[in-house]
């Protein structure tokens, strides 16, 4: 008896340790249904619709879904948030060293007098710097028309060499859905 209450427990420990591998080998054998995408508007700032459009464009490129600009055809609909940002960063510092002596002696009668000396130095630097930066963010999920997400991502970039952030976010994004995709077919 004891033994069999021994292995009962190892193999629900085994099947426990398993469930997170279990349910994201569901979730992409799930991606594998999805034929048609929808996406949604995503929340943010000013520059989400502009990020919806190069994500629509990003996606249509990949050739792995039919985007459709139909929600009721969408076997999937893509949602989230997304936020472009330009801002300045600015950078100040300034160092300064200063050295000042004075030496003197006191009178000792109208006609003679002690020396006196002084001796001063300073040297001052700032640096005053400013750089405009440009940054975005995007978290979205693919959800199926039951309601479950299917797969998610975020993603931020601060651009790239020959591109703007959003178009590199929305590559990102695309790059792990093809990355995914592609382990859901080894799946098979």
């Amino acid at each position: 008896m004891r033994r069999l209450l021994f292995l009962g427990a190892a193999a629900f420990a085994l099947a426990a340790a398993d469930a997170p591998i279990l349910l994201e080998e569901a979730s992409l054998r799930q991606l594998l249904t999805v034929r048609r995408v929808y996406v949604d508007r995503l929340t943010g700032g000013e520059t989400a619709a502009q990020m919806r459009d190069i994500l629509i464009s990003a996606l249509q490129g990949t050739r792995l879904f039919i985007v459709t600009e139909n929600q009721e055809r969408a076997d999937a609909v893509l949602r989230g948030a997304s936020e472009d940002l330009v801002f300045t960063e600015v950078h100040t510092s300034s160092d300064s060293l200063n050295v000042h002596m004075n030496a003197g002696t006191g009178r000792t009668s109208t006609k003679t007098s002690g020396p006196y000396s002084g001796v001063g130095a300073g040297e001052s630097e700032s640096e005053h710097s400013s750089e405009r930066r440009h940054e975005a963010v995007a978290a979205v999920r693919l959800v199926g028309k039951d309601g479950d997400v299917i797969w998610s991502t975020t993603q931020e970039s601060l651009g790239a060499k020959f591109r703007g952030a959003s178009v590199d976010v929305a590559d990102k994004i695309t790059a792990k859905l093809k990355e995914d995709f592609e382990r859901a077919r080894k799946l098979r």
